[in-house]
């Protein structure tokens, strides 16, 4: 029997046990107050009161366990919740919304915003995180081109010239991108993938200790000579995509297939993103790789990291609204 049996996705209150036991393993703490002892916490009970409602004896507030994540005040069933983020996590290269709005029975439009609620649940927390790499860690960069820009400024490259396919002018969205080998990736789109904004994302970003592998772009020539590890680049335009020194092999093919499995995703599944929210589809490419099945992340637990990081985020339709029409 699959996953997809769970009681957690057909019982609205098997999904609020649930839920509780990923955000309050050692019982309810008060949102409002920050109140943790549990002898002052209690559950309301009776017909005037729905399950799952607690009351705090310090600040007299009352609380679920949805209060201050981005589930607060929607008026879908927990259950569908679950399922939706089940599915968004199992699935490798996405879930559109039409097909959550097919399966879960909701409308289009809530499926829509439950996936950028989910989005905004699955984006890292760089600052307490911390940078990619380190110490004898390699650390793979490079930028690539996806999908129409939105406004009359063309994209430019690295050259400062306009970005071009077959000879054309071409106005793509720039993604930069930074994965440890072995371990985590993140994306990040900008508005234009010159030295300064793409130095900026590095710094921020990766451990000077680590080894730095790029292409032969002009993006990492002086910023490569920052890092302690080394700079060591490919030629792609000589047709060199790997290279062996002393037995290690110099690629950013890593980083190349996490662009892939982006690009596939988009054009396959989603088809279509508004410049808007490019930055949430990101953060959902980039959970499901930092949680992949060959780091030992299976769907179940890949999706229980998922509910853990609902925590402390927002996302009304006022404001995403608004993005979209920024």
């Amino acid at each position: 029997m699959t996953d997809l049996y769970n009681p957690i996705f057909t019982d609205a209150d098997a999904a609020r046990e649930h839920l509780q036991s990923i955000r309050w393993p050692n019982g309810p703490i008060c949102p409002h107050c920050g109140n943790i002892d549990k002898t002052t916490i209690t559950e309301l009970a009776g017909k005037a009161s729905r399950p799952g409602l607690f009351q705090c004896k310090e600040c007299r507030g009352q609380f679920t366990v949805t209060v201050g994540t981005v589930f607060e005040r929607s008026k879908i069933g927990l259950n569908k919740w679950l399922l939706a983020t089940h599915l968004l996590t199992s699935s490798k290269k996405g879930m559109s919304a039409h097909q959550i709005h097919r399966m879960l029975g909701v409308t289009y439009k809530t499926a829509w915003f439950m996936c950028h609620r989910i989005r905004e649940a699955m984006r890292d927390d760089v600052a307490t995180s911390g940078p990619l790499g380190g110490a004898g860690k390699t650390v793979e960069a490079d930028e690539t081109y996806f999908g129409n820009k939105e406004g009359p400024a063309p994209t430019m490259t690295t050259s400062g010239r306009p970005f071009t396919k077959n000879g054309k002018a071409a106005n793509k969205r720039a993604v930069v991108g930074l994965v440890e080998r072995g371990g985590k990736v993140r994306m990040f789109h900008v508005e234009k993938a010159n030295k300064e904004t793409v130095r900026n994302i590095v710094v921020a970003n990766v451990s000077r200790e680590s080894i730095f592998y790029t292409d032969e772009s002009r993006l990492y020539t002086v910023l490569g000579t920052e890092f302690k590890g080394g700079h060591e680049t490919t030629k792609h335009s000589a047709g060199e995509y790997v290279r062996y020194a002393e037995g290690v092999a110099i690629h950013t093919n890593s980083i190349e297939g996490v662009f892939g499995i982006f690009k596939r995703g988009m054009k396959g599944v989603y088809h279509h993103c508004g410049e808007a929210h490019l930055h949430r589809y990101l953060a959902e490419f980039d959970f499901r790789y930092n949680n992949r099945t060959r780091l030992g992340v299976a769907d179940v637990e890949r999706r229980d990291r998922a509910l853990a990081g609902i925590e402390g985020k927002r996302l009304t339709y006022r404001r995403i609204g608004e993005a979209a029409h920024a």
